[in-house]
This record gives C-alpha cells, sequence and structure tokens, in this order.
C-alpha cells in the first residue's frame, strides 16, 4: 500500500480537539471513520499536531496508507471530501514515502490566532475570532514579542499536565493589524506545549491594554512558573495554519 498526506482544513467548534478518542467527536475520529467507509477496512491515520476542542486547522497535515493502488490522487481527494462531515475538508492529496510521519518530520509549524477588537461583537465571527473590545497597543505587544523568540524553558506557557521537555524554539512571532478590526498574531515555531500558543496570546494581550510592560514578559518567561502567566486565550481565535517539512 502507498502512503499519501492530506492537507486538511477543519471548523474545530464541534469537535473535541484533533486527536481520536472513545465516545467523543474528534477531527481524527471522523476522518478515520470516512477512511473506514472508503475502504471497507480499518486504516489508521497519523496528524502533524493535535488541536484542543473549539480550535480550527487550515492545513492540519494526514498521513494514511491507500489500500486501493488504482486510485489517483484526485479519486482519494474526491472520495473523501464526497463522505466527510461538512466541517471537514481535503485540500489537497501528495504522494509520500513509506513510514512518513508527519508529527516526527515537521520541521516548522504555524499557527494563526485573530482577535476582533471592536466595541460591538460580530455574531457570525463568534466562533472565528477573539472578539476583544478594548485597545490594544500593538507596539508594545511586537516588543513583548521578541523576548519569546528562540529557544527557552517554555513551562510558564504551558497548561495541565504535559510532561515532555518544555524548552521550545519560537522562530517568530509576527503581530499584524488587518482589515476590519481584525488583528492576525502568527507564531512560527518547531512544535508547542499543550495550549502554548493560547497561553502566549494571553500574555501578548495583557500588554496590549498596557496592564504589563513589555519586559515583564522576559520575567515571567525565566520564572518558569503557569501561576505567573495570565488565562488562556480562547480557543475560537486559534488556526493550526501550516506545517513545513
Amino acid at each position: 500500500m502507498r502512503r499519501v498526506a492530506a492537507i486538511v482544513a477543519y471548523d474545530g467548534t464541534k469537535f473535541n480537539g484533533f486527536q481520536g478518542q472513545p465516545k467523543v467527536r474528534t477531527v481524527q475520529g471522523e476522518f478515520e471513520k470516512t477512511l473506514q467507509r472508503i475502504f471497507k477496512q480499518k486504516i489508521i491515520s497519523w496528524g502533524a499536531g493535535r488541536t484542543d476542542t473549539g480550535v480550527h486547522g487550515y492545513g492540519q497535515v494526514i498521513a494514511f496508507s491507500v489500500p486501493n493502488d488504482r486510485m489517483t490522487l484526485k479519486n482519494i481527494k474526491d472520495a473523501l471530501n464526497a463522505n466527510l462531515p461538512e466541517d471537514i475538508y481535503v485540500r489537497e492529496i501528495r504522494n509520500v514515502r513509506d513510514k512518513f510521519s508527519p508529527r516526527h518530520e515537521a520541521k516548522k509549524r504555524i499557527y494563526h490566532y485573530f482577535i476582533y477588537q471592536n466595541d460591538e461583537p460580530n455574531i457570525f465571527l463568534r466562533d472565528r475570532v477573539w472578539w476583544f473590545p478594548y485597545d490594544l497597543n500593538i507596539n508594545k505587544m511586537r516588543k513583548a514579542a521578541k523576548y519569546l523568540e528562540g529557544e527557552h524553558d517554555f513551562t510558564t506557557f504551558k497548561t495541565g499536565h504535559d510532561d515532555r521537555n518544555p524548552v521550545r524554539t519560537i522562530y517568530r512571532i509576527r503581530i499584524l493589524k488587518m482589515r476590519n478590526n481584525i488583528i492576525l498574531i502568527r507564531v512560527e515555531g518547531h512544535s508547542f506545549l499543550r495550549r502554548m500558543v493560547r497561553n502566549i496570546v494571553g500574555a501578548l494581550v495583557k500588554v496590549g491594554t498596557e496592564s504589563w510592560e513589555p519586559e515583564y514578559i522576559k520575567e515571567i518567561l525565566e520564572a518558569k512558573s503557569r501561576s505567573k502567566a495570565p488565562a488562556s486565550a480562547p480557543p475560537q481565535g486559534l488556526y493550526f495554519y501550516s506545517v513545513l517539512f
């Protein structure tokens, strides 16, 4: 059987995260159900990263084996999109080598976080952005973000039980003012701890409201204590945007 990789978008609103779990609806669970429906056998899939409940995907990469060698890449894409639920869409299918693992072979993961800054909410964006009705000083947020770039111990920015090595590398954080009162926070890194991106956004927003000075980010990073950081930014503003190999 040959292995392929699907580039997948999903609306995370009605999912209990990406990773398959018994008795709850997940992206991986729905994807594997669809593979079984198409190929009449159980097929295991591998994702490039895990997203939490309510977090969206635009460039998630899911690898799996195809038991039917006669199917073209277009055949596979069309079959998946005809059978997947409406909140998952396969954007592209690519051939990959045998034993390709998107999780272990990813060199960079990019997340986008969207903040809607306006006095009044946009109800049509309520599951897509973080509505924030207060002013944000973007220049100060950019200065604060510089303290997070590079290799650091990100214990302060992880949530809950996560036994993995807290030393992570962030290549770049960009904060952009877009049209229609949207602020984009783009975080590029090799890999991330549990809720790390949402915790980073929460801290940067604290700087943006001028409750903290930018230099305080360095202080709480070096403290290596989750109690020093604010609450996580809400999940609906976060998108797993792309993976580079």
